[in-house]
This record gives structure tokens, C-alpha cells and sequence, in this order.
């Protein structure tokens, strides 16, 4: 996909249901036979969550998280038209889902009652398949400035036993529409310290953080140039901006995690003050010659 070409954009087919959530997301059926949860460009929040949530997601995909694969759906008008539910609630007023190119998330679970859940007690929460990975999504979580909770469903086919989660939602990364930075230690974490608990030490974050801080600047540009500049107003020079400060930002994620586990929150009982102070991943820039446009990285 490059820029939002029509031609290779999923089709949606049919509506099925609307999806709770600020951005009022729709439940859709797309060409390839898979559902997506479609977010559209005129939500309720901002058109940029569409950006955050495609290069957030594709950000975590390479760093091996569990998370939806994530595509750029094209919703026509005749749907849209013939769609009752398409609609924005604006409070006061409501508006058609806009038709063109939108975000898609694969729905995880299938359409099965009960593959998926968005809460489990704690008993099952800890004892899902892989409960590690919220120390690598909460590292991801840091470097993206998530300024919204994390947030995760938790899936299962119908022969297995246990849960394993799925993180989704990153439509508040890089500060929703704002595209900058305010780190504090209680945005982008868990509400429940249950999943922190086991956290001794920074090995605890691998091998994900490891793949954050040492991510090739060209896996970054690369998830960036896919983004339909219709979901950031065409602003090339913003996206371009993000980018760098995102890269920048690699050498500060111990930081962040740091103060986190410093908060008042205390979410990690069992870490090991005899450990020190964390190890850093020393890096250097990378080679110029990644491209968005006519820059040059």
C-alpha cells in the first residue's frame, strides 16, 4: 500500500454492527472475508487517531506484539447511503460516516459469542498465555506517548482453555491529534497492577524493548509513507516531524519506565533494587537515505 491507493485498499461489503468507543468504530465485513472494526476519517475524536492507530500498530507488529493486523478499508458511498447506522453521534446533532479511505482493524475472535471478552477476573487475567507481553506493550506504550489507557481484549478459540490478549486501541498515541509529547507515569499503562505484578527486573521487558530501542529508522518511514495523507490533512511536514521525534525518542523509554515504577501506583513489588540502575542500548543514527516524499532521512 502506498498512500492510500484505491486499488489496493480492502473494500468494505457489509455493515454489521456499531463498536463502543470514543471513536465510534464500525463493525464491517470487508472484501477479503475478514471483519474490521472501521474507524472513520470524520470521527468524534480527531481525523489523526486514523494515523496513530495504523503507525502505532505496525510499530508494535514489528516489535512482535499481539496485536490486529491493520489495513486501510475503503467504504463506497452507496453503502454508506443505504447504511442506516453509518452514522456520527455529535451530541447535539448526528452526521453520515464519511465515505473514502479509513482505518481498519482486524476483529480478533471471529464473530463466535464468547471468543472474546473485554474483561476477565483476575484469576483468569493472570493466567493468560501471555501476560508478559504487557510489559512490552506498556514499553511501547512509553515510546508512542499514549496518552490514553491501554487497552485490551482477550481471545480464545473454542478448543482452548486459556485467554491470550490482544492489545488494541492506539488512536491516543503521540497525543491523539495533537502529534507531540507530554510524558507523565500513569498515562499509557494498565489500570490493573495485577499484570505488572511478576515484573523483576528489565529482562521482564525483553525481547520487545530490545526491538523497540534498536528498530531500523526504515521500519519507522516504511509504516509512515503507508498512511493515506488524507488522515493527516496532507501536512507531509507534521507526519515527517513525528517521525523524528518518535526516532529520537527510542533512547528515553527506560525513563519513562522508570518513573512509572517509581509512582505512586507501585506496580512493581518484586523488582530488584540490586539490579541498578537500567542497562542502556547504545545505538547510532542510521545511514541517511530513507525517504518520505522528496525528504531524506
Amino acid at each position: 500500500m502506498r498512500c492510500g491507493d484505491l486499488s489496493l485498499a480492502i473494500q468494505a461489503v457489509q455493515h454489521i454492527r456499531r463498536m463502543r468507543g470514543g471513536a465510534q468504530g464500525q463493525l464491517m465485513l470487508g472484501s477479503d472475508g475478514h471483519p474490521y472494526v472501521v474507524k472513520f476519517q470524520n470521527n468524534p475524536q480527531h481525523m489523526r487517531v486514523l494515523a496513530n492507530e495504523y503507525l502505532a500498530s505496525k510499530l508494535a507488529l514489528a516489535a512482535g506484539l499481539t496485536v490486529p493486523d491493520v489495513d486501510i478499508v475503503e467504504v463506497g458511498e452507496w453503502l454508506v447511503e443505504n447504511t442506516p447506522d453509518l452514522e456520527m453521534d455529535l451530541g447535539r446533532s448526528h452526521e453520515r460516516c464519511a465515505p473514502g479511505l479509513h482505518f481498519g482493524s482486524r476483529f480478533m475472535g471471529g464473530l463466535m459469542p464468547g471468543q472474546v471478552v473485554d474483561f476477565l477476573p483476575e484469576e483468569f487475567l493472570l493466567s493468560i498465555k501471555n501476560l508478559g507481553e504487557f510489559a512490552g506493550i506498556l514499553a511501547l506504550d512509553k515510546w508512542t506517548g499514549n496518552a490514553n489507557g491501554r487497552q485490551a481484549v482477550y481471545v480464545r478459540t473454542s478448543r482452548e482453555r486459556k485467554y491470550r490478549a490482544v492489545f488494541i486501541d492506539f488512536g491516543y498515541c503521540f497525543h491523539a491529534g495533537d502529534w507531540k509529547f507530554e510524558d507523565a507515569p500513569l498515562r499509557g499503562v494498565f489500570y490493573r497492577n495485577d499484570v505488572y505484578r511478576e515484573i523483576t527486573g528489565w529482562d521482564a521487558f525483553e525481547p520487545w524493548l530490545t526491538r523497540i530501542e534498536t528498530m531500523p529508522a526504515e521500519t519507522v518511514w516504511e509504516a509512515a509513507r503507508d498512511i493515506p495523507p488524507q488522515w493527516y490533512g496532507g501536512n507531509q511536514d507534521d507526519l515527517e516531524a513525528l517521525v523524528d521525534k518518535l526516532l529520537k525518542r527510542r533512547s528515553c523509554i527506560r525513563e519513562r519506565i522508570e518513573e512509572f515504577g517509581k509512582s505512586d501506583r507501585k506496580p512493581f513489588p518484586k523488582w530488584d533494587s540490586r539490579a541498578g540502575t537500567a542497562a542502556r542500548v547504545l545505538w547510532q543514527p542510521e545511514q541517511k537515505g530513507s525517504t518520505i516524499g522528496n525528504r531524506v532521512m
